[in-house]
């Protein structure tokens, strides 16, 4: 048989993100974005996925029902202190099989390179908050250091939803509720869990992820209630975040979703990692706080992406901060190389890509003759 706890061990030694379990091919672990085969490993064959299925289900007949019927489970499992994210799904009717490993330490909000403006937006008593970004770019981990950070400081209630609870939060100043969602588990589905939190006397609701018209609407509302609700959406930029919310609904509903979400939205950040320089992951934050241009441009009949970019690109006074901006400093910092700040924007935006470089470097310039002088003076 397969020896599963040798894979996963490996896969924590190495420090992987992701272990996936594939017919014919070898273990892979995900390392810093890189896959990598455990060579030690034959390729996996129909028995060997087969066991690995029955090592995760482990006999439960709701999980074995969900699975059969959906052709897909989501689950989770812990091995010797080591806390797994478990996806199985079907290719050719045979299991594949993908473990998220999960931290049991977080790491420091400072540490993380998310903008300070989103750790004081956390002050905001009632609200909507959005932390967005495609599949591996950090959102669970900056949510998380939002729970701790507003956990260590302030006297709240917070209650959170997640598929599954990643990092176990214990309450220091403030009291935490952790409800897993799915079959069997604490709640079936995002949507009920966000409804139920209207009567659980909550400060502030986490939701682990906002992914159709019923958990949307269920938030928004429980933010109408006097909430500050802090969710996630798979998006890729503040402004497809702004689509995919009004899409959610009807084109006969949509103008009046456009005012809520226009009074509601107070922040959404935008995540992206990139491997940097070093060989280490760096995070680029793209933040856009609504202010009442932003607010006008969400209630207007049609919504342009240029145009809530450009409002983020001319809003930094007020906290905002555009992409372009993120990859210019990064580079000028020497994070990462100016292909990859090119490769994560549109090529009719790349002139100003390399103006907002020149600016940074004219700035930090003008900034080091500024300091040789006041030391040259003393």
């Amino acid at each position: 048989m397969i020896d599963i706890d040798k894979i996963i061990t490996i896969a924590k030694e190495k420090d992987a993100s992701d272990v996936h379990l594939i017919f014919a091919n070898r273990p892979i672990l995900r390392i810093r974005r890189d896959l990598v085969e455990i060579e030690e490993f034959d390729p996996l064959n129909e028995d060997d996925m087969m066991d690995i299925y029955d090592y995760f289900v482990r006999g439960n007949v709701d999980k074995d029902e969900v699975y059969k019927k959906n052709k897909n489970l989501d689950s989770s499992y812990e091995l010797n202190g080591i806390r797994l994210r478990v996806n199985i799904s079907t290719s050719d009717d045979i299991p594949t099989v993908v473990l998220r490993l999960i931290k049991n330490e977080l790491p420091k909000y400072e540490d993380l390179g998310v903008p300070d403006i989103v750790r004081r937006m956390m002050d905001q008593p009632q609200g909507l908050i959005l932390v967005t970004g495609k599949t591996n770019s950090g959102k669970t981990t900056t949510l998380n250091a939002l729970i701790n950070q507003i956990n260590e400081n302030k006297n709240k209630k917070i209650l959170t939803l997640e598929s599954p609870v990643e990092f176990k939060h214990t309450s220091k100043k403030s009291v935490i509720v952790q409800k897993e969602v799915g079959v069997g588990r604490d709640c079936p589905n995002y949507s009920e869990g966000v409804k139920n939190s209207l009567r659980e006397d909550c400060d502030i609701l986490i939701i682990g992820e906002i992914r159709d018209k019923e958990t949307m609407e269920a938030a928004i509302e429980t933010a109408e209630a006097g909430h500050l609700v802090i969710g996630t959406l798979h998006t890729k930029s503040c402004a497809e975040t702004i689509d995919r919310m009004i899409n959610f609904y009807d084109v006969r509903d949509q103008q009046t979703i456009k005012y809520l979400i226009a009074s509601l939205l107070k922040l959404v950040v935008s995540q992206r990692l990139l491997k940097g320089r070093d060989n280490s992951l760096v995070l680029v934050p793209e933040v856009m706080v609504v202010d009442n241009i932003i607010a006008g441009i969400i209630r207007k009949d049609k919504i342009t992406v240029s145009e809530i970019e450009d409002a983020i690109q001319s809003a930094s006074d007020k906290g905002s901060i555009g992409l372009i901006n993120s990859l210019a400093e990064l580079f000028v910092n020497d994070k990462i190389t100016l292909e990859q700040a090119k490769a994560q924007i549109e090529e009719k935006n790349i002139e100003i890509l390399n103006r907002t470089i020149m600016q940074l470097k004219i700035k930090r310039d003008n900034q080091k003759k500024a300091a040789a002088n006041g030391q040259a003076g003393m």
